[in-house]
């Protein structure tokens, strides 16, 4: 037997009612109280939870890191057709653009921090068509 789980993705930051009003504009999802006095969780569409937690010793993530890698991040997959409004959206909403590009080679990407300083992706849910 299996026992059901559900995953969160949980955010240290110093502001958490703030971020998670940036995760809920975001993902069109809602704002609701926290496990504890501390966390905020936004209950986004399809079962998605981003929990936002107080830390008073918050340091944002370095990021971009001169290797290149992304550390842990959120990917949030868009049309490929909507990612130039989604991108506009986030950057209303408070992100911060970092840079631009492909994943895979292919795959259109928008990389971002948001207001706390966690990094997140908005990316083309499918590569374009024709030949590779």
């Amino acid at each position: 037997m299996t026992v059901q789980k559900t995953p969160v993705l949980a955010l240290d930051c110093a502001e958490p009612e703030g971020l998670a009003r940036f995760y809920a504009g975001l993902l069109g999802g809602e704002v609701r109280p926290g496990p504890g006095p501390d966390e905020v969780e936004v209950a986004g569409p399809d079962g998605v939870t981003v929990a936002c937690r107080r830390d008073l010793g918050f340091a944002p993530p370095s990021w971009p890191r001169p290797e290149g890698s992304l550390q842990a991040h959120l990917r949030i997959r868009v049309a490929a057709a909507d990612l130039d409004e989604a991108e506009r959206e986030a950057v209303s909403l408070g992100a911060r653009p970092v840079a631009t590009g492909t994943e895979d080679g292919f795959r259109p990407v928008r990389l971002f921090s948001d207001p706390a300083g966690h990094s997140f992706a908005l990316m083309a849910a499918d590569p374009p068509t024709g030949d590779r």
